[in-house]
């Protein structure tokens, strides 16, 4: 069945690119497409009442599948972008990141978990946007993508889809995830974020997030000296935005993080190596991913203990599914910072911001 998964979409490409995928193009983002696609037609004819255990099964998975797996390589990250090999000075210098910036953030959490809570959806923001904007350069081919301006737009526009449109689309279902994750830290202090939920406030990022996608397609169709990748672009961003308005938050993050974010990451930094990269324009899966799976076991394991810690010291934290996922992001939250600086490393060496 994925087989016949894979080549139907694999045609649907092809049909709307004119252009074949290669191995690594497959690899990062035909899973995504795949499940992405067949989630939201299932949702549409079955419909959104979904069971709880079923909307947070693709979350709680995701602390061994891809999710928390994929920032598990940051000590890799810079040694192999700039080709030097691992070594005490490289470990150093992550521990000292992940201590400055993840500590800072959980400190911040702790102290004011409202204000926490809104820069954890900035972050992400920006970083699931940034997380796209590899793969539509160097595996699309997406020539319009260039600049601060170019690039900027197509990280807003695309962090923004998993971010903004469950708010406008589900304000309800935001609400309590919100509750969720505050709740573990002061259960009082989500009553700051009401605002955010008017209907008055929904309205305005619905226009703002409207405008942003119509002006970085607009100005990226006026850029794209190749037509072809520009389309990929703009069918993925329709897709984004179909997704998340017609599957539940909950399921959908999850889907969206392991399958999407998360495997478009992992393929970036397997393409660091240069044996590991002909592996994968060969075909190759199996041996890419279990070398990284490799990779990422050690942080991978120390990272659940260091939730676990978390978990004790939260006072709000109980065995109940929806404090123990407020827990997990928290622990994502604090995370993410310092990931992001280290995925920014690599930007930076992609010129992608000049």
């Amino acid at each position: 069945m994925s087989d016949i998964s894979s080549s139907t979409a694999e045609r649907l490409v092809a049909a709307l690119t004119g252009q074949q995928l290669d191995g690594a193009s497959r690899l990062a983002l035909l899973p995504g497409w795949i499940t992405l696609l067949a989630t939201s037609v299932l949702v549409t004819l079955v419909g959104r009442d979904l069971p709880l255990s079923v909307q947070l099964l693709p979350l709680f998975l995701s602390v061994l599948l891809l999710g928390l797996p994929h920032g598990a390589v940051d000590h890799l990250v810079t040694p192999r972008a700039r080709g030097t090999g691992l070594t005490a000075r490289s470990m150093a210098e992550v521990g000292v990141v992940y201590a400055l910036l993840g500590g800072g953030y959980a400190v911040v959490w702790f102290l004011s978990p409202a204000v926490a809570f809104v820069f954890f959806i900035l972050l992400t923001w920006f970083h699931w946007g940034q997380g796209d904007v590899h793969p539509l350069r160097e595996l699309a081919g997406a020539t319009h993508i260039r600049g601060t301006v170019g690039t900027g737009l197509t990280a807003l526009v695309r962090g923004g889809a998993p971010m903004l449109v469950p708010l406008i689309a589900f304000p309800g279902e935001y609400r309590r995830v919100a509750e969720w994750i505050v709740g573990v830290v002061d259960p009082g202090a989500v009553s700051a974020l009401d605002p955010f939920f008017t209907a008055e406030a929904r309205f305005l990022v619905a226009v703002v997030y409207g405008s942003l996608v119509v002006t970085a397609l607009g100005l990226g169709r006026l850029r794209a000296s190749n037509t072809r990748p520009w389309r990929i672009d703009a069918a993925e961003t329709a897709l984004l935005i179909v997704f998340f308005v017609s599957v539940p938050p909950l399921l959908a993050i999850g889907l969206y993080f392991c399958f999407w974010h998360s495997l478009r990451h992992v393929v970036r930094f397997l393409m660091l190596d240069d044996a590991t990269e002909r592996a994968i324009a060969d075909g190759a899966v199996v041996t890419p991913l279990a070398r990284f799976a490799r990779d990422a076991a050690p942080l991978t394991a120390l990272s659940i203990v260091f939730a676990v810690a978390l978990y004790v010291l939260l006072p709000g934290a109980t065995i109940d599914p929806g404090s123990l996922l407020g827990v997990y992001l928290v622990f994502i939250a604090v995370l993410t910072l310092p990931h992001v600086a280290f995925v920014s490393v690599l930007d930076y060496y992609d010129g992608f911001w000049r």
